[in-house]
């Protein structure tokens, strides 16, 4: 019984992959219901209400989302604006993947062939606004 209850005080800071997927349609929605969210998913998804409304349950318990009874159907809302959770979970990625240095990460992401000219000139562009900002 005392591992149970450990368990649940545990701090959960980060989305799992379909919880991810359901927070980014209601970042996009500003909020919804299940339907509203199933509605917004690939139709190839082809997620049960009941699946649905269950992850959503979840993400509640969890903090990242709370909920309103509108006559007889519950409304999300996220509780964590979207920007805040991609620092915090770049951050993460920062320390467990590239030992904390953000330039070995940045290097990483701008080595990958894949990556357009224009891609690259925007991210000099937002590097040389950030340093401009820097200096004042």
């Amino acid at each position: 019984m005392a591992v149970c209850s450990m368990r649940q005080k545990k701090k959960v800071e980060f989305l799992t992959e379909v919880e991810l997927e359901f927070m980014t349609e209601l970042w996009a929605l500003g909020e919804g219901s299940v339907r509203d969210v199933l509605a917004q998913l690939a139709p190839e998804r082809n997620l049960a209400y009941t699946s649905a409304a269950t992850i959503l349950r979840i993400m509640e318990q969890k903090n990242f989302v709370t909920s309103e009874k509108r006559g007889k159907t519950f409304v999300y809302k996220p509780m964590l604006a979207k920007d805040a959770y991609q620092s915090k979970t770049l951050r993460d990625l920062s320390d467990k993947l590239f030992d904390g240095t953000p330039a070995t990460m940045v290097a990483r992401l701008v080595s990958d062939q894949g990556m357009s000219e224009e891609a690259l000139e925007e991210i000099r562009a937002l590097l040389d606004r950030r340093l401009k900002e820097n200096d004042n």
